[in-house]
């Protein structure tokens, strides 16, 4: 048995769909794609796939890894080529390696959004996240299944810097005017803490220390995940993959 390991994108009005769906999608896709999947044994086989976490609904995302194993060994390019194709557009494989030693996700240590926040001026928003920043702990109201319930928002952001979509690539992975008046976009990076720490609580931080109410939804895009290095970088993930096949 082969196992893989494969990074995803789900782009544009696919960023609506639940994870659900999107792995019901992916299952159709390896079947159509010809890929001999392993199973599970018991009353009810299953493909052995693992989902390494899963962006929110509604978020966009070009760092998404999923492993599935297979019971004959196959060309990763090739598995990726035959699989995208089966995909419908906006999940897209962008990458597909033999796995190497060690879980993929313990590599998951924290991930780096993009969130566009069109109607708010740069300077507002740089203003906002300085205060962001200059606090230690700050409180915000989520809705669980449960009920409301607080959290700390802020030990999770480990980096915010803010761009100019004047002079920044704007609408990775989403729909944006062309014709949209310069805004601000925070480049975050967060910390996969428990409870997850999302951006659209980032966002609620914001609101909290410095009453910044977004015009419009904002569009928050996963730019990549991995581990942290000392300076706050995110490793690539499947770097060691890459490295065990070239061994």
């Amino acid at each position: 048995m082969q196992k893989l390991r494969l990074r995803y994108a789900k782009r544009g009005r696919l960023r609506f769909t639940s994870h659900r769906d999107v792995a019901r999608t992916f299952e159709r896709a390896l079947r159509r794609a010809g890929v001999p999947m392993a199973y599970s044994q018991g009353f009810s086989p299953h493909p052995k796939i693992s989902w390494i976490g899963a962006a929110p609904t509604g978020v966009a995302s070009e760092a998404e890894y999923v492993e599935i194993s297979v019971v004959e060994a196959v060309d990763p390019a090739r598995l990726a080529a035959a699989l995208d194709e089966a995909l419908p557009p906006g999940i897209d494989v962008l990458e597909s390696v033999v796995a190497g030693p060690g879980g993929l996700a313990e590599r998951m240590e924290a991930s780096r959004w993009r969130i566009e926040l069109p109607g708010v001026p740069v300077d507002d928003l740089r203003d906002a996240v300085a205060k962001l920043l200059a606090e230690e702990h700050v409180e915000v109201e989520r809705l669980t299944k449960d009920g409301r319930r607080l959290i700390d928002a802020r030990p999770a952001v480990i980096r915010a810097e803010v761009l100019d979509s004047a002079d920044s690539l704007s609408g990775v992975g989403i729909d944006m005017p062309v014709d949209s008046p310069p805004y601000g976009i925070l480049m975050a990076v967060v910390r996969q803490t428990t409870p997850a720490v999302r951006p659209d609580d980032v966002l609620s931080a914001l609101r909290v220390v410095a009453a910044l109410e977004p015009p419009v939804p904002a569009k928050a895009t996963r730019m990549a995940q991995g581990r942290l290095d000392d300076d706050g970088v995110l490793s690539d993930p499947l770097a060691l993959d890459r490295a065990a096949t070239a061994g």
